[in-house]
């Protein structure tokens, strides 16, 4: 690639902090593009890795070794770091628009913003749920919870998380691990899912094998079971109705289904899918405004039918950033093709993990944790602290 090329100065704006905005400004650091002004805008200087973050409730992390400080990686990339939340975008005046009423110019954008759980539809789901997105906001009622049971780990703890996909599932065995490190007596967690096995996405012998670990360690399952209803009553409690008429009272009630996205996406012109997602070649670019690139959860490549997983996240970094420099250079972008199978380590909470990877599992054991934690550990180290 041409590193002296001349050309007019362009500004080139990231939105979000996702993984794969965070391998593109590793590069940018590595390989700097003269003439660009390289611009970040994000809510947090922090942003999670997902890889890390179940072992960060469970207590196996603390918070800066699961999380990428932006702010450090920003400065090495030479990026303007703008911590703000966007509302939309301006295409004729080629404008991002954030709260504030604040503007930021560009020439080439890339979003990368995550997702959050679809909970709109569900009476009381948005008012009287925890989302496990954003993040940061999850975080704030997590710590509160740990508070509650520190001060007093004699009372009584009751739990529900509805969404039995792997999100669910790991965070039930999150919980669970962490609350009991910390002293927690008397802790009941239920797990709703609408179909009849967890993890639906994932192979047979998986969803076996979680399925037996979670009721072993006393998780009580409902499956078949779709939440309808929830409603605040006494004692701070919310009363969780599924549409059998199956009754459930818990203290908090964790939402963990099915991925949404931003209204802004939808509202700014940009070409999405059925959900909402951003509708993208397989250069990562978007097929109704070709100077508007997306990764991570927030995109749908039109012709792979992808998971929303953070393992694609990071593949798609390195292939982003290069084509985010060749669009620069106006050179031909480069293609990338997910892979069809992948790895997953699925933390139990215990210090163990199981693998599973298309047709293939292993059964959870401390040398599969230990292979996760490696795995996750080189991936935070690429970045400065």
């Amino acid at each position: 690639m041409q590193k002296n090329y001349q050309f007019t100065p362009k500004n080139l704006v990231l939105v979000g902090g996702g993984h794969s905005h965070a391998i593109t400004l590793k590069r940018f650091a590595n390989q700097p593009l003269p003439g660009v002004n390289l611009t970040l805008i994000t809510p947090d200087q922090y942003t999670p890795y997902s890889g890390m973050l179940p072992g960060y409730i469970g207590g196996f992390y603390n918070y800066f070794q699961c999380h990428i400080n932006l702010q450090t990686l920003c400065q090495s990339a030479h990026t303007n770091l703008h911590l703000e939340q966007v509302i939309g975008l301006d295409w004729k005046n080629q404008q991002v628009l954030c709260t504030n009423q604040k503007v930021i110019k560009f020439d080439f954008i890339s979003i990368d913003i995550g997702s959050t759980p679809a909970k709109l539809s569900i009476p009381g789901a948005a008012e009287y749920t925890i989302a496990v997105k954003p993040v940061k906001q999850f975080l704030e009622h997590w710590y509160k919870l740990q508070e509650t049971v520190t001060k007093n780990p004699l009372k009584p703890v009751n739990i529900s998380i509805v969404g039995g996909g792997a999100g669910g599932v790991e965070l039930a065995f999150s919980i669970l691990a962490g609350l009991q490190k910390i002293g927690c007596k008397h802790l009941e967690l239920h797990l709703w899912q609408r179909t009849q096995e967890l993890m639906p996405n994932h192979h047979p012998s998986v969803r076996k094998i979680i399925q037996d670990i979670l009721i072993n360690k006393g998780v009580k399952l409902h499956l078949g079971e779709t939440v309808s209803q929830i409603t605040p009553i006494p004692n701070n409690q919310r009363e969780i109705k599924s549409l059998s008429g199956l009754i459930v009272h818990s203290d908090r009630v964790f939402w963990v289904t099915q991925a949404s996205a931003a209204e802004w996406i939808k509202n700014s012109g940009i070409e999405t899918d059925k959900n909402g997602f951003i509708a993208v070649n397989n250069c990562l670019q978007s097929i109704n405004y070709p100077q508007l690139f997306a990764a991570g959860d927030i995109a749908t490549m039109i012709h792979y039918h992808l998971p929303k997983a953070g393992v694609f996240a990071v593949r798609q970094g390195k292939y982003l950033a290069e084509n985010l420099q060749r669009i620069v250079l106006n050179q031909p972008l480069k293609s990338y093709q997910p892979q069809t199978t992948y790895l997953s380590l699925i933390g139990t909470g215990d210090g163990r993990a199981l693998a599973t990877k298309g047709n293939f599992t292993l059964p959870p054991h401390q040398l599969l944790w230990f292979v996760k934690n490696w795995i996750d550990r080189r991936f935070m180290a690429q970045f400065p602290e």
